[in-house]
């Protein structure tokens, strides 16, 4: 299975986007669609000393099925969801088919690792972050699935042609927003133009899951694994301490603003 995903300005440009996408053939339960809650609707609070993360650290999980205006069908499945790092958010679709039977007698933290199982097949895990990121921003997420290979392609460009951003986009976006604050904290910003490839992949290396929240000596065998010989260079620490530091800040900052919504 297959998956393809648009980040959307707004929640009902999504849903026209997923209506069009059930017309073009693509079946409901392979629809899912991520959105701010902004009224924090059927939410819990997260517990203190929860370890950052898109699945594990989410507090509550309800089920319900309820109708949505405009792309979802009534009967929906939707979960009210609250991201440490994030804030409260609604998933629909598919997604809450990973937490059946999870939520209710289950802990949150099980529901979260079932959630995050479900947004990892077929999505790169290093891309996480950055649909974290949309949805901090008051984006909105459209995904489908598919075995066929012309189904992915139309609907690509069903996601392309209704103003979705790719996530190769958001994340250029998102690095073009921070590039001037990482050059300047350099100690020779008048090198950071070149070494800021080997920076940039070392301070996104401290976003990914297997990573988050561990400094870099914690983090070492790990990115041995996946960055060697280059995550030993200096530049590249310099950007994954400072990929540390700015997920952790992110997270503290949103975890206020949940406790002030709660």
């Amino acid at each position: 299975m297959k998956t393809a995903t648009g980040i959307f300005q707004s929640r009902s440009a999504a849903e026209a986007a997923m209506d069009k996408l059930r017309k073009s053939g693509i079946p409901e339960n392979q629809l899912s669609l991520l959105t701010p809650n902004q009224n924090g609707d059927q939410q819990m609070p997260t517990t203190e000393g929860e370890q950052p993360g898109m699945g594990k650290a989410i507090g509550g999980v309800v089920g319900g099925a309820l109708g949505l205006s405009g792309g979802m069908p009534l009967g929906a499945a939707i979960s009210s969801l609250l991201f440490p790092g994030v804030g409260p958010i609604l998933a629909i679709g598919f997604i809450t088919a990973a937490l059946a039977g999870t939520a209710g007698a289950a802990g949150g933290a099980v529901a979260g690792g079932a959630l995050e199982n479900a947004l990892t097949r077929g999505l790169p895990r290093d891309e996480l972050y950055f649909y974290e990121d949309a949805l901090r921003q008051g984006r909105t997420i459209l995904m489908f699935r598919t075995e066929d290979d012309e189904e992915l392609e139309s609907g690509r460009k069903i996601l392309s042609e209704n103003g979705a951003e790719s996530i190769d986009a958001a994340r250029e976006r998102w690095w073009i927003g921070m590039r001037d604050a990482e050059a300047e904290s350099y100690d020779s910003p008048g090198e950071f133009a070149r070494i800021e490839a080997t920076y940039r992949q070392g301070f996104e290396a401290a976003l990914d899951l297997p990573n988050r929240g561990k400094n870099y000596d914690a983090a070492l065998n790990h990115l041995e694994k996946d960055f060697a010989p280059t995550c030993h260079t200096r530049e590249f620490r310099a950007g994954y301490d400072r990929g540390h530091a700015y997920a952790q800040t992110t997270l503290d900052r949103e975890q206020q603003n949940s406790r002030k919504i709660t």
